[in-house]
């Protein structure tokens, strides 16, 4: 590769790169309200005052006033001894961040700390008709039920200009978000400032998406490692003889499958009641999900 060397570029040229910049003002946060079991969660909004779920998705797009782009690093291994004096890494783990952070402004119905505090009351599985007794108990709900999709959209001023239209935009999806905590809110009867409620939100992983650039769409870009197969639902390609020989040995899934049903017997008896169950954690909910899982594992295609 040749060694770049100093170059002159034209001022129009630098004028339309400086004069363009990306401004910190313009972004959507959406944040969808996760399905529950049955609707009980949209009964514990309602319960909590939030008669209309879509009004309160509304009302938290408009009145997130702070939020940041998410982050994150690799993990590294060190090589001294390859070569005399020289350090080298290489990577073998990506880890994101473990927590995002939204401030809203709080309207005169106290939408972002009603919806909040009841998201996070359903995640803990708190006693609504009893909660101001001592003897007050709460169960830990299952995590699917309470996990959602949470999306941040940064685009500029001018993606609705008539002008000079620039549809180029990013969108971050957080996969299994959940508020994690509500930081608390000072009032005082110094002079009157607008009420922030900042909500901390943890979550798996994120992907960015980016649309109105050239040769981009607007799904994420998902290359397959090489010798890798792509099979996707399609079970047959389980059934052919692509690893060589015709028959698969699935004595592993097999034997994985007896451990997978014996998981509930073992939590059975470490955990005989809901308060066990707290603290060991269900292997899984029923003997179904766990056949289900061993499916997955001999490569049967379940829906």
């Amino acid at each position: 590769m040749a060694t770049p060397t100093p170059s002159k570029s034209p001022i129009k040229d630098i004028k339309h790169k400086l004069l363009h910049p990306a401004l910190t003002s313009h972004y959507q946060c959406y944040f969808p309200f996760p399905e529950g079991k049955n609707g009980d969660f949209n009964n514990l909004l309602k319960s909590n005052g939030i008669a209309n779920k879509s009004d309160a998705i509304d009302t938290l797009m408009l009145f997130c006033s702070e939020a940041s782009l998410p982050g994150s690093q690799l993990n590294t291994h060190e090589l001294n001894n390859d070569y005399t004096g020289v350090t080298q890494r290489h990577a073998y783990r990506r880890l994101y961040d473990d927590r995002a952070d939204f401030t809203f402004y709080v309207d005169i119905n106290y939408t972002p700390i009603r919806v909040f505090e009841a998201w996070m009351r359903y995640i803990s599985g708190e006693q609504i008709t009893n909660s101001a007794r001592l003897n007050n108990h709460y169960r830990i709900r299952y995590p699917k039920y309470y996990k959602t999709t949470i999306y941040i959209t940064k685009f500029e001023r001018s993606f609705h200009s008539e002008k000079t239209p620039n549809k180029s935009s990013m969108t971050y999806s957080f996969f299994n978000a959940f508020p994690l905590s509500v930081t608390s809110m000072p009032v005082s009867y110094d002079s009157s400032q607008l009420l922030k409620c900042t909500v901390s939100f943890t979550y798996d992983r994120y992907v960015q998406s980016q649309t109105g650039l050239v040769g981009t769409s607007d799904e994420p870009f998902v290359e397959t490692p090489p010798d890798v197969p792509n099979v996707g639902s399609n079970s047959s390609y389980w059934n052919t003889n692509t690893f060589g020989s015709s028959n698969i040995d699935f004595s592993i899934a097999t034997n994985l499958n007896s451990n997978l049903s014996g998981l509930n017997a073992l939590n059975t008896n470490i955990a005989p009641s809901q308060n066990n169950r707290q603290v060991y954690g269900p292997a899984f909910e029923s003997n179904e999900e766990a056949n289900r899982q061993a499916a997955i594992l001999r490569g049967e295609n379940v829906q």
